[in-house]
């Protein structure tokens, strides 16, 4: 209850915020509309909005899954496989080395105007924190829970594969998480990012149009409903990570 009323108090502080912004500055309202006029664009095109969320979110949906995944399996494979590490590693960090704006216009090249582009891009910004982070918290495990595990294990000690699922994966969930909250708050940008390079669809691809015939108060009416989206979506990955890794905050870790 006391999370809610934070969170209602800053919602209300931000509009208070923007509306007088909107009175003190003057400035016209196909330039910065206020609240209100915004509120009654949402109301009156929500027909035309809500297709368009609908299509964003399954972008954005789709790129975290997969780039939380493929992120997932390469750091469990640079953990288990050492020669990888030379060959995967410089990858990972070109794959950050290049601008994500730059490659928004190869990949609709190459995958076309349709989700796929969208799901790539997403994928594209999501995969280096999941795998920088899980990789980090696997390589960084306390070396007493190794030698107690091998001790435990009697002389032929414990296979490879038992030391990551019963030592290494539990260890490494809290950075896991810290890397999934990362990615999940940039995965609306993946998706918005390609529908305004090429798109049919979506909420940037409404947001481009709307902004391109001065049609300001459903730009930011868009806006605000990519941005429920995105704070919805952390909130409830938030909550999962915090269900499976409730012994870090009992621990006196979180």
């Amino acid at each position: 209850m006391t999370q809610a009323l934070r969170l209602i108090t800053i919602a209300l502080g931000l509009l208070l915020i923007w509306q007088c912004v909107v009175w003190i500055s003057g400035v016209p309202k196909f330039i910065l509309p206020g609240p209100m006029r915004v509120a009654e664009s949402l109301i009156t095109h929500w027909t035309l909005i809500a297709p368009h969320a609908g299509i964003t979110a399954m972008e954005i949906v789709l790129g975290l899954v997969c780039g939380t995944v493929l992120g997932g399996v390469s750091a469990i494979s640079l953990i288990l496989f050492a020669p990888l590490r030379q060959w995967l590693m410089p990858i990972l960090i070109a794959s950050q080395a290049l601008p994500v704006f730059a490659l928004a216009p190869l990949l609709t090249l190459w995958f076309g105007y349709g989700l796929m582009s969208k799901v790539a891009m997403a994928v594209l910004i999501i995969y280096f924190p999941v795998t920088a982070a899980f990789y980090d918290g696997l390589r960084r495990i306390d070396p007493g829970w190794l030698d107690m595990a091998r001790v435990m294990a009697g002389p032929n000690g414990l296979p490879r594969r038992s030391v990551l699922l019963r030592i290494r994966l539990p260890a490494a969930l809290p950075a896991f998480g810290s890397g999934l909250r990362v990615a999940t708050a940039v995965a609306p940008i993946g998706a918005v990012v390609g529908e305004w390079v090429g798109s049919s669809a979506g909420l940037g691809y409404l947001m481009l149009h709307a902004n391109g015939r001065m049609q300001t108060d459903l730009m930011f009416a868009a806006l605000l409903v990519l941005a429920v989206m995105a704070l919805g979506l952390y909130t409830l990955v938030d909550h999962g990570l915090r269900l499976v890794t409730n012994w870090q905050s009992e621990n006196g870790y979180a």
